[in-house]
């Protein structure tokens, strides 16, 4: 029997994790021997998503693949890619050599990745590659996954836009320069339900939190010349 290539699997808790994680898993394509997870240690949240800590281990519990968690506390690409290199550095110490992705389609984003990962000799997956995003976000709802927007970009969506369901309602309301998966950033979503769960992951809705964006010199944050983000609207899950 074929050895799978053992990996450290990126998760945000988002639906592109979920479905890349299914795929990986069904398809077994990989021996995915972490997940791992970049956290905001200041407020305890998932980076970026903004989702709770405690439900971030519900996830993982469910799943039931070990996890590392990368506490991050500047917000910098300084930061996160030594932070980076040092998680990934131990795991290639315990014979895993690839990292596994679930980005899309933003080629300066996978370059980005693979470029750090050849200066300490590890590869980047990208099971999803190309891969039509309407196809993607339709065939996620029909393998039966659940998931909500928790982050939204005021650039592309308004405030109404956080804290829905992505059914298939959803995708047919969303405005045309707006990805169907979201891939330039325009939403970010929560996965509480799926194939990949052993159970549902419960939780109620909190409140809704503008933060304004806050550039930063280092940022490599790449949008359509024609858009202009002032900020994120965030919804807060409160886990059950």
């Amino acid at each position: 029997m074929k050895q799978l290539p053992k990996v450290i699997f990126c998760w945000s808790g988002g639906k592109d994790s979920a479905y890349c994680l299914h795929k990986v898993l069904s398809e077994k394509l990989v021996d995915v021997k972490y997940l791992l997870t970049t956290i905001n240690d200041e407020f305890k949240r998932i980076s970026m998503h903004g989702i709770q800590e405690a439900l971030l281990d519900k996830q993982v519990e469910a799943i039931g693949i070990p996890l590392i968690k990368m506490r991050v506390h500047e917000g910098t690409n300084n930061e996160y890619e030594k932070q980076m290199e040092a998680v990934l550095l131990k795991a290639k110490a315990e014979g895993i050599n690839q990292v596994v992705f679930g980005d899309i389609f933003l080629e300066d984003l996978r370059a980005y990745r693979e470029n750090n990962l050849a200066k300490i000799g590890m590869k980047a997956v990208f099971p999803l590659w190309k891969i039509d995003t309407t196809f993607l976000i339709n065939d996620f709802i029909k393998q039966g996954f659940k998931s909500i927007t928790c982050c939204i970009n005021d650039g592309y969506l308004t405030e109404d836009w956080v804290g829905k369901e992505i059914d298939k309602q959803f995708i047919e309301k969303l405005p045309d320069n707006v990805d169907p998966c979201g891939e330039n950033g325009e939403y970010h979503s929560f996965c509480y339900d799926g194939p990949i769960f052993k159970n549902k992951i419960a939780f109620t809705g909190g409140e809704k939190v503008y933060k304004a964006l806050q550039i930063k010199t280092d940022d490599k944050c790449t949008l359509s010349s024609n858009i202009i983000t002032k900020g994120f609207w965030f919804y807060d899950l409160i886990p059950n």
